[in-house]
């Protein structure tokens, strides 16, 4: 997918939130995505359990305008460049893993490469709003969103239908706005869909595992929540 849109010279244009050039921006954007519908996942390290590594399935692989090519995972509040995990307190990235053959490895798997780079070249858009959709996939791992509107008194977890992908290279997780549905199942692209990080309530992506945790009260989840709760 190559992006087309006007030809002004952004050299010198700064973005209001990361006070970066827009022309790094625009090289550092995600503008394709590939699920992973094989099992893989990143390893991380963090500094309460050093001696220990942990895993977490990979949500899809993301092609950006560079050509960069790196695994995505839901992380705390955002979904994050697997690479790009720098936080010795929650985690540091440690590499990929695929369980069914038991390999470490740190680069994208040669298929998925493949197929990023191929669907980039097949699905060229020429968009100039940075809030078109350019792609939608449905999330395959189980990740859900923790809302809460009281200071996490109470919780409200909600199933993450799918990631929708825009122009400016922002990622959503798309959430149902149960008011709204007409029809069943819920799919991706779907009117009643809403995001997840621009609800006032969003706190959290989790994946299925510490989200089912969470739904039957477990005692270590509930407190692993609480530290990441600010004071």
């Amino acid at each position: 997918m190559k992006t087309s849109g006007s030809h002004t010279d952004t050299e010198n244009v700064i973005d209001l939130f990361t006070r970066m050039p827009l022309n790094e921006l625009n090289k550092h954007k995600i503008i394709r995505l590939a699920p992973e519908h094989d099992g893989l996942e990143m390893l991380y390290s963090n500094q309460a359990n050093p001696d220990k590594l942990f895993s977490m399935k990979v949500l899809c692989w993301a092609l950006y305008s560079n050509g960069d090519i790196v695994g995505l995972v839901p992380w705390l509040n955002s979904i994050v460049a697997a690479t790009k995990l720098d936080d010795p307190l929650h985690g540091q990235w440690e590499g990929y893993f695929d369980p069914g053959i038991d390999e470490v490895f740190n680069t994208p798997p040669l298929h998925k490469v493949v197929e990023l780079e191929t669907a980039a070249e097949y699905y060229e858009y020429e968009c100039n709003d940075p809030k078109d959709i350019i792609q939608e996939i449905p999330d395959t791992i189980g990740t859900h969103a923790v809302l809460s509107d009281d200071g996490f008194e109470t919780l409200v977890l909600s199933e993450v239908i799918s990631w929708r992908l825009y122009n400016d290279g922002t990622l959503h997780g798309m959430l149902i706005n149960e008011s709204e549905v007409h029809m069943t199942p819920v799919l991706p692209g779907d009117p009643c869909l809403y995001p997840a990080q621009l609800h006032n309530d969003f706190k959290y992506f989790f994946q299925h595992q510490i989200a089912n945790k969470i739904k039957s009260h477990d005692p270590e989840a509930l407190a692993a929540i609480s530290l990441l709760i600010d004071p």
